[in-house]
């Protein structure tokens, strides 16, 4: 009984798992193309092209988009830090022209302010 039951374990068809191990070591590339006519006149193309592998293969063939992606690795930090400092920058600028105008400066006083506020910082960059 014993050599019938491993006869039969060993001639089962792949599982769900096995195909899926397969899959994910080879890949499985799926691509297709639908096109939308009327009267002979091609109104829509999609393209569709899609890759079924594990990371490791997928590296293998040259594909590694997921590195650069800001919403998957630590640059997405970096870009929200320097956003969130961009708005605290914008939200001081508008306080202080809000304060320019409540006192009556012209915005070419402001202009010519600023201008020679940012050739003096260059100078102390340097």
């Amino acid at each position: 009984m014993s050599s019938e039951r491993s006869t039969l374990i060993t001639a089962r068809p792949p599982g769900l798992v096995d195909v899926l191990d397969r899959i994910l070591d080879k890949g499985l590339v799926i691509a297709g193309d639908i096109k939308v006519s009327l009267a002979n006149v091609e109104l829509l193309t999609l393209q569709i092209r899609l890759l079924v592998c594990s990371i490791d293969k997928a590296e293998q063939i040259g594909l590694n988009w997921w590195r650069y992606d800001t919403n998957l690795t630590t640059r997405a930090e970096r870009a929200e830090a320097e956003n969130l400092e961009l708005r605290e920058r914008l939200s001081e600028l508008e306080l202080e022209i809000r304060k320019l105008g409540a006192t009556g400066t012209t915005r070419t006083e402001v202009t010519r302010t600023e201008i020679k506020k940012n050739t003096k910082n260059k100078g102390r960059r340097r």
